[in-house]
């Protein structure tokens, strides 16, 4: 086979350099029992190991990752989607063929559905029916070797979990999204990936090369496309031992201008992991992961508040009321829309269910003396959306001072992410500061959607456009006194720093995981 370049998207850069490993192949051959009993009991037997599988993997895993694989546990233990296979059994068939049947059947039906998601749930199933039939054919193979490349159309988030990547390897996908979770999986634990491959793989023989800085991976390489990629690929890793230099040090400009960068986490547990020393306080605390299974009380919500304000000391901490909808559906919560980011989500749907928003206000006002509390609201469009909300916020402070709890107002800003925001921000003049949403701000000036491999080449926040909007947006805040911040993929992007400097912003929120690469980008920009 001649060496064969094939184009693609960076999901989470890195180099990977492995034998290619199908993760489309078929599944073993399922050896068939005597009787239907003893296929109901493999089925059965299938089910709870898969089960097993996951809560173990979920006790390790961080809350992002837990609250996907805690989802597939209920469906698995859901008996509207077994039932089928065992009835299928009793009728005569192997536990195998009644399974997939079965999967097969509810996700045909979920592909089908006018509503995202429902099809975005067709990837889950599709992950559970795997791993079961996985379990019945004892597919031992079926486990990638060390340090191979894992191609395919897509990858589970349980598969990704499930891996050892502890001796290098990478994902290359020909369908797949840079805003995906195993996306997100891939850039926290620092695993090569390249989506939107636009080439099928003709064969997953041999070695391959996998640029993920770049988005490119090179079967069959010749040894001179070898040595050009160990070069590429010792200079990353040169330049993130560099980078880690920067991690303890104030972000500074070749210039001398500093620059703020914080942190963005899920949960209160990511704090555990950092130095506070590193950073220069959280950005963007998401609170919707908090919405797992059950939707939270006041007091749960205060605990997770007061950690990490407590964590941060006299560093601020920007805390993003509760972010539903879109591609976070919450159980009682949202609702299933057949365009769920342009309905019912953010602060929207908030507004629309007082009893689940005025708990998270007081959890949040109740905390707010234990650190340098802010609260900022999602998916604002118009002034009187703020206006409600920061009404709300004083009626539950005066309830609060009327019981004699303890209590402090925070200021409140929002999210600049709706591009009728970005362009008339005059409108949010009495706001305490606004932060730069880019994913959504993207997507929304683009017309692109940023879940979407096919039109990710759209989706750059570099472009003309939409630095102009956050430009303006900066400008104003500027000229008004409103500070302004980012707190987007990009402001971790070391290839969208210098422009997003260059627009004018001083204050970035980035993953943990990228703080050096982002302190150190900022100090080779001459501004």
């Amino acid at each position: 086979m001649r060496a064969m370049r094939i184009e693609g998207v960076p999901a989470s850069a890195g180099y990977a350099e492995g034998p290619l490993f199908d993760l489309d192949r078929p599944p073993a051959a399922y050896a068939g029992k005597a009787t239907a009993t003893e296929e109901k009991t493999s089925l059965q037997a299938a089910i709870g190991t898969a089960v097993i599988r996951l809560a173990a993997m979920a006790e390790a895993a961080d809350s992002d990752a837990a609250g996907i694989l805690e989802f597939h546990i209920a469906m698995l233990e859901d008996d509207a989607l077994s039932g089928p296979a065992f009835a299928s059994i009793a009728s005569g068939q192997t536990a195998d063929v009644a399974w997939r049947e079965a999967l097969d059947g509810e996700i045909a039906g979920y592909e089908a559905s006018d509503q995202d998601y429902f099809r975005a749930r067709a990837t889950d199933l599709r992950d559970i029916r795997d791993q079961v039939l996985r379990i019945l054919t004892e597919d031992v193979d079926s486990a990638a070797p060390s340090g191979a490349i894992l191609c395919g159309e897509d990858i589970a988030p349980t598969r990704f979990l499930e891996t050892d990547w502890s001796h290098g390897g990478g994902i290359a996908l020909k369908a797949g999204s840079t805003a995906s979770h195993v996306a997100m999986l891939a850039r926290s634990r620092g695993v090569p990936m390249v989506v939107g491959l636009r080439e099928p793989l003709a064969d997953l023989a041999g070695m391959a090369l996998l640029d993920a800085e770049h988005g490119s991976i090179v079967l069959a390489p010749s040894p001179a496309e070898i040595g050009t990629f160990r070069q590429s690929s010792a200079s990353f890793a040169a330049r993130q031992g560099v980078a880690r230099r920067f991690l303890a040090r104030p972000a500074v400009t070749k210039a001398g201008t500093a620059v703020r960068v914080r942190v963005n986490i899920a949960d209160p547990s990511d704090v555990d992991g950092i130095d506070i020393a590193t950073c220069d306080g959280v950005g963007l605390m998401r609170t919707e992961f908090l919405f797992g299974k059950n939707l939270p009380d006041e007091e749960t919500q205060y605990r997770a508040y007061r950690k990490v304000l407590e964590w941060a000391g006299e560093k601020p901490v920007t805390i993003r009321t509760v972010d539903a909808g879109g591609d976070k559906p919450v159980p009682g919560f949202t609702v299933e829309e057949g365009n769920p980011f342009l309905g019912l989500r953010g602060i929207r749907l908030s507004l629309a269910r007082l009893d689940i928003f005025r708990v998270q206000i007081r959890a949040l006002l109740r905390a707010a003396p234990h650190g340098n509390l802010r609260v900022m609201f999602p998916m604002i469009a118009t002034a009187d959306e703020y206006g409600r909300a920061a009404a709300l916020f004083a009626e539950e402070q005066a309830a609060l001072a009327a019981r004699g709890v303890i209590h402090k107002m925070p200021p409140l800003g929002i999210m600049v992410e709706v591009p009728s925001v970005a362009i008339a921000p005059e409108a949010f003049a009495g706001v305490a500061f606004f932060s730069i949403g880019s994913n959504d701000l993207t997507q929304y000036v683009m017309a692109a959607a940023r879940d979407n491999a096919a039109v990710a080449h759209l989706n750059s926040v570099r472009h003309p456009a939409v630095l102009r909007l956050i430009g303006s947006v900066t400008a104003f805040g500027r000229e008004n006194g409103i500070p302004v911040g980012l707190c987007g993929d990009a402001g971790g992007d070391p290839a969208a720093i210098p422009s997003l400097l260059g627009a004018g912003l001083r204050d970035l929120s980035v993953a943990p995981a990228q703080l050096a690469m982002a302190k150190a980008a900022i100090a080779d920009v001459s501004v």
